[in-house]
Parts: structure tokens; sequence; C-alpha cells
């Protein structure tokens, strides 16, 4: 008996078919889902997403601060914009206006509650007597709290205010980032621990960054996009300050490998996190190995000496706590002021602790693609909470 004949079009048809859904099954799951959706940004961390915070409510930094983009000091510690002004501006928001500025802000599509020199767990050395911010993450929730509810009582009050104040949905539909740890493991350095300690306090350290991202998913959010503390090891204020053994890319070796053990204890954190908050998308992103990739391969992506501060004063990498970026150095008896190099666009360390704009559009722009985030979401889809 002969076989039925197959027309040559419905061949044809089913191979496209086929290959067509070949195609679509091997690209990356995160393409294939929507984009969210986030009306609003709440941000919580340290001068690494400082806008203003700290400027506002205890001492703004000086000139040359702000200078390639803003042309003037605007509270970050920076020549310009930070990574979440980069990220904000993908979401489609301006930058975000600092809790503690009163003058001139716009919560309506968030809030920044990050302040330069903050830590996870409440500092022993608070300013003015030591070196770091009383705005610890636990008061940062505090006002992340107060926020929630008194803008809505503005709101409904109505007035001048009202338009200013993020509306009620956008709580449980906003993007909660977060990028906070570093100073934790700064202070310990400086307080003359060895590396062994500063380690061995990193669960305490985790175990309090966990207890807030319960508290704000108990305050509705829902999408959390946690960034991992960078390599604190290739910082010149860590470099100029404790001699260590480096590794290829002339970074102190055991300071990175404090920051990598954070890193790991936070990541295992965001694992319990999941299965503790059901209702939570988490997002853990790996800053850290983008940021270390400008200082091993700076010429690769078009950088130069990224272990010498930009701005800054005095020894091999351009640093010195006594004559800070925008401070006065006394140099054979006279004054002379601490600026910033002739190119900060090629340049990634600013002041021996910070970035400088160029480097942080640089980790902004990979760090957006899901390339380095766990699960592997680009920032865009951050709302979905696994790519099944």
């Amino acid at each position: 008996m002969e076989s039925p004949r197959i027309p040559i079009k419905a061949i044809v048809s089913l191979f496209c078919s086929y290959m067509l859904l070949s195609h679509i099954t091997t690209l990356s799951p995160a393409l294939a889902l929507e984009d969210c959706e986030f009306p609003a940004i709440f941000n919580f961390g340290d001068s690494n997403s400082d806008t203003g915070g700290l400027a506002a409510s205890l001492s703004p930094p000086p000139p040359p601060y702000g200078e390639t983009y803003f042309h003037m000091p605007v509270g970050r510690f920076s020549d310009g914009r930070l990574i979440i002004d980069f990220l904000a501006k993908s979401l489609g928001h301006p930058f975000l206006s600092a809790y503690l500025d009163s003058l001139g802000t716009n919560f309506s599509y968030g809030a920044n509650f990050a302040t330069a020199a903050s830590t996870i767990r409440l500092p022993e050395h608070i300013f003015p007597a030591g070196g770091f911010s009383p705005f610890y993450l636990n008061i940062q929730y505090m006002q992340f709290m107060q926020l929630k509810f008194r803008s809505q009582l503005i709101r409904h009050r109505g007035g001048i205010f009202a338009s200013l104040m993020p509306k009620e949905e956008y709580f449980s539909k906003a993007l909660y980032t977060f990028d906070i740890g570093q100073n934790d493991l700064g202070e310990g350095f400086f307080d003359n621990l060895t590396v062994q300690q500063v380690n061995a306090s990193v669960p305490d350290i985790i175990s309090g960054f966990s207890e807030n991202i319960k508290k704000i998913y108990d305050l509705g959010a829902r999408s959390f996009w946690i960034h991992n503390t960078g390599p604190i090891g290739c910082l010149s204020y860590i470099l100029a300050n404790f001699p260590a053994q480096k590794d290829e890319a002339g970074c102190a070796k055991p300071y990175n490998e404090v920051a990598q053990h954070f890193n790991h204890k936070l990541k295992e954190a965001t694992v319990q996190l999941r299965k503790d908050l059901p209702l939570a998308a988490i997002t853990y992103v790996d800053v850290y190995s983008v940021k270390y990739s400008l200082f091993k391969e700076p010429q690769k992506y078009g950088f130069e000496l990224p272990l010498v501060a930009c701005c800054g004063y005095g020894g091999k990498y351009n640093y010195n706590s006594g004559f800070g970026c925008g401070g006065t150095a006394r140099v054979n008896g006279s004054q002379i002021f601490v600026g910033s190099c002739k190119n900060p666009s090629v340049r990634v360390d600013w002041d021996g602790i910070h970035y400088t704009e160029a480097a942080a559009k640089f980790i902004s722009d990979k760090i957006g693609t899901g390339a380095f985030s766990d699960p592997p979401l680009a920032l865009k889809q951050a709302c979905h909470k696994s790519l099944a």
C-alpha cells in the first residue's frame, strides 16, 4: 500500500516551526519574561548609592565632587553620577531624592535612604566622634516605615505636598535596592581587627541584613535587588593603610578575601530569604566581579591607573586620609588644594574610597543585563521570582 504523500509546503512549514521553537527554547529564559513596571525605587545603602543624605544632614562633600556631570557638589561622593543614578534612569525614573534632604525633594517616584559611611550593624564610632554614619540600616528601615505611613496622610490631606508623595500602591510594586556592607568590613579593619576577626564578624553582619529585609518585606516590599560588596582590597584607602600580599591586579589579597567571604554569606542569606519570604522576588547581584574586572583588565575597558585615586594627594596611590579630596595639604610650606586628575573619564578610583562616574556607568551597564545576577534576571525583570 502506498504511503500518503505529505505536501512539500507542509514539510517546509513544520521544519520552520521546529527551527523557531528550537531557537526560542535555546534563548535565555530571562528573555521570555515580560519587563516589570516599577513605579518607584526605594534604595538603602552607604556612599556607593548616597544621593545627598549625608550632605543634607551632616557633612556635604566639597568641590571637586560632582564636577564631571553636575559641575558642582550635589551630595554624591563621586565626580558625577552613581550606579543608582544609572539604574534609575534605565527604569525611566529621575534621580532619587535623599530622604534626609528637606529642600526641593520629590518622593513621588521613590526615595533614597542611603547615607555615606553607613553600616548594617550599629557602628561603635559615630560622627562627629568617629567616622561612621548614625543612619545604619535599621535606622534606614525606620525612616522607610515613616515615609510609608506619613506620605499617605499627606496625600489624603491634599495640598501642594500631596503630589510629591508616592501613591499607596507603589510600595508593593516598587523595586527595593540595597548596596551596603563595605563599611562594616572597613570598621573592623580600622579598629585593628585581624582579617580572621573581621571574617568572624560576618555572620552577625549578614544576620542584621536579613532581619531588615524581612521587616521591609513585612511593610509590603516584594521586589529586592541586592548588590554584594566590592573588592575593598583594590581601593586606595585600604592599599595605603594596610600593607598586604598583592594579587595579580595589585590589590590587597587578604582584604578582598574578606569581601568574598562576606559575599558568600550574603548569597547564602538570599537563598534562605527566598524560602522565608515566599512572595518576594530576590535578585542577588555580583557587583564584586564587575568592579574587580576594572582593576584586573583596565585597558580592555578603556581605563588606566585603576589603583591610583584621581582626587587625592600623596604616595603611590595618591591617597592620604589627612589630605582628602577637596581639602588642602601643606607642601614645602605652602598650602595646596587637593584636586582631581585631568581626565576622570578614564579613571576607576575617584577619591580612594569611591568610584568615578565612568566606572559607575560601566558597572551599571554590566549588571543591568542580568549577566551577573542570581537568578539571571535583567534589572527590568527583577519582579519575577524565578525563571520558571
